[in-house]
């Protein structure tokens, strides 16, 4: 690896800047990426990987795109721990919707880890047994899971599974987009759809991205202290860089204490900024962090993440693994679909499309994508899916963070046939539960 420098880091984000702002540009002008909902950060990391070091070597992006990972996916778990928020909403439809999500999210990790061990070591005896969670990191997980998956494996030894996870996401978050809109046109001809609406009918904002003088712009924040004394975005980006420095000092305790377990950055920060939350509230610090603000520092994180992954996707690995990798890929796809709409009719009481569609797209590319998606189908919003589903989310997260930081120790170790036994029954026993509890539909 190239030698680094702060230069080099300085270089790197300007160019990967410079490709995000044309992305954007080609967003607005090109109808193809308006139709197809394309990120400007996706394609932006098409070019970067096609002009970087791994395609064309035009531009000079070093080498060292993928180290970057680590330190932003611990800038966006330290703002998840400070943005969710518990509603006050509760009774059987968060109940059907999290244990709807939350089987989908297990059945996921299990279809591609008994697969892998069952059937494609079967045919291609080469693959290691870690191979199997890039179905759940990359497709439910997306770019921000992947490359956590992927730094915790390069660290355990495993080099290719980082490359081979953010490939997984990659193709996640294109099926979601060039699939759903052909979902969602045969649902309408069906009848499924609860609200009348299509592409045509979508504003200019929505295709384009931007928010034009005449429409209205939501504020990116709110101001908690006097910029006399510290910006208001430093005071705020200040907490989430604090709890991400607890985070990697916590996961640097832990291998003291415990030699050869070393805890992923991102879910250490979690957990540290869990803790601080708590006490930000009793102190009544909690009153001058912004929501929005953080929430936006998390969002240009993302962004950032999804260029410099795929920038840094290594082709090579890739064509190693194809024919394996495209069975799983492929297989996960089906499997995700019959699961998310089959089951999605039949747990849902009312708009059971719109949410079936909201969990397609988290389960193949990321909340945002299925946003996306669901303002095609539900453009003022009234099905309340995203009011459900962020209520859901809170008891799903640590289930999420727990099997990302704890499948490549497992795997490791030699453990992947159990850990993916445990993830097909605790989903058959989430879908148990909610039979019992009367969250399925009758008829």
């Amino acid at each position: 690896m190239e030698s680094f420098t702060p230069w080099t880091l300085f270089v790197d984000v300007g160019i990967i800047s410079c490709l995000l702002l044309l992305c954007k540009w080609l967003r607005v002008k090109v109808r193809l990426m308006q139709r197809f909902f394309i990120p400007p950060s996706l394609a932006a990391g098409f070019m970067g990987l096609a002009l970087g070091p791994g395609g064309g070597a035009v531009l000079p992006l070093s080498t060292n795109m993928g180290t970057y990972a680590a330190m932003l996916i611990a800038f966006i778990f330290s703002a998840l721990a400070l943005t969710s928020r518990r509603g006050e909403e509760q009774g059987a439809s968060v109940g059907r919707m999290w244990a709807y999500s939350q089987a989908a999210l297990l059945f996921q990790w299990a279809l591609g880890i008994l697969l892998t061990l069952f059937v494609l070591q079967w045919l291609w005896p080469e693959i290691e047994d870690v191979f199997g969670i890039l179905l759940g990191c990359g497709y439910c997980g997306g770019h921000g899971t992947a490359g956590a998956v992927g730094e915790a494996c390069r660290k355990l030894g495993n080099e290719d599974i980082y490359t081979l996870a953010m490939t997984t996401a990659t193709v996640g978050i294109v099926s979601c987009v060039l699939l759903g809109l052909p979902i969602i046109k045969w649902a309408t001809r069906r009848g499924y759809t609860s609200f009348l609406s299509g592409y045509d009918a979508l504003p200019q904002e929505l295709r384009t991205g931007l928010l034009s003088p005449g429409v209205h712009r939501p504020r990116l924040g709110t101001d908690t202290c006097s910029s006399i004394s510290i910006d208001s975005l430093t005071l705020n980006f200040t907490f989430v860089a604090f709890i991400a420095l607890g985070g990697y000092a916590l996961s640097k305790l832990v291998a003291m204490w415990v030699p050869g377990l070393e805890l992923p950055i991102f879910s250490c920060a979690f957990v540290v900024g869990v803790i601080l939350r708590k006490l930000f509230a009793a102190t009544g610090a909690m009153r001058y962090t912004c929501p929005q603000t953080i929430s936006h520092i998390s969002g240009m994180m993302t962004d950032f993440l999804v260029a410099f992954g795929i920038s840094g996707i290594k082709i090579s690995v890739v064509i190693a693994y194809w024919q394996p990798l495209a069975v799983l890929l492929l297989a996960g796809l089906i499997c995700t679909g019959a699961y998310v709409f089959l089951i999605g009719r039949m747990m849902q009481k009312d708009c059971w499309f719109e949410k079936a569609l909201l969990t397609w797209g988290w389960c193949t590319g990321t909340v945002a994508m299925g946003i996306a998606l669901l303002r095609v189908a539900d453009p003022d919003m009234r099905s309340r899916c995203l009011d459900s589903y962020a209520l859901a989310y809170l008891f799903i997260a640590p289930v999420e963070i727990s099997l990302v930081t704890f499948a490549p120790i497992v795997f490791m170790s030699g453990g992947g046939v159990w850990f993916g036994l445990c993830c097909l029954v605790f989903g058959l026993s989430v879908l148990g539960y909610a039979k019992f509890r009367g969250w399925f539909r009758k008829g």
